[in-house]
């Protein structure tokens, strides 16, 4: 696994196998970041479930001004971390150790807004639900921001999450994107 693009293009990033992560695959990092990339420059970045930190780091790598990560192992915490190292990312980047529900609510709480949120749980995981519908329901984004779920190809998701209305599909392989933004 690589960074794509930008500034940190070609760097290396580990992912700790045996964990219930399981990376973006390149090819779908490229096919997100070649839909974001009129937008990314200087946007505020959320990626929940963040795992190693590969989908934050491309989006800093291309232009994005700072990088949220919500990541609740320890174990891929440290990759995160590794990662973020490797690449020389200092201060752009925030690191939050909880769960994304509870991040999520400590975000809304907060008045947090971000200009794109990327929600990633792995694809079994009964997070799915309830985390779209804590986001559709006051969802910490921007006016303009957007909301990606990646999730399987054959689990889709619903067109309306609370306030948050579907406006693209791009499926690769298994794994599907779903875009949202405000109806």
């Amino acid at each position: 696994m690589r960074v794509i693009a930008g500034i940190h293009k070609g760097k290396r990033l580990r992912s700790d196998e045996g964990l219930q992560t399981r990376p973006t695959s390149d090819r779908l990092r490229e096919t997100l970041f070649n839909i974001l990339a009129p937008r990314i420059s200087a946007a505020g970045f959320l990626d929940l479930c963040a795992g190693s930190g590969a989908v934050g780091i491309e989006a800093l790598s291309r232009g994005a001004a700072q990088a949220t990560f919500v990541e609740h192992s320890r174990r891929a915490l440290v990759a995160l971390v590794e990662n973020l190292a490797r690449c020389g990312i200092g201060d752009e980047a925030e690191l939050v150790q909880r769960d994304a529900l509870s991040a999520v609510k400590q975000f809304i709480q907060a008045k947090r807004r971000f200009d794109f949120i990327f929600c990633d749980p792995p694809y079994a995981s009964p997070i799915y639900a309830p985390l779209l519908e804590l986001l559709g329901a006051q969802p910490p984004l921007s006016e303009d921001g957007w909301l990606i779920v990646e999730h399987h190809a054959k689990r889709p998701v619903a067109e309306t999450v609370g306030e948050l209305r579907r406006f693209r599909a791009v499926q690769q392989g298994e794994s599907t994107l779903s875009f949202f933004s405000f109806l």
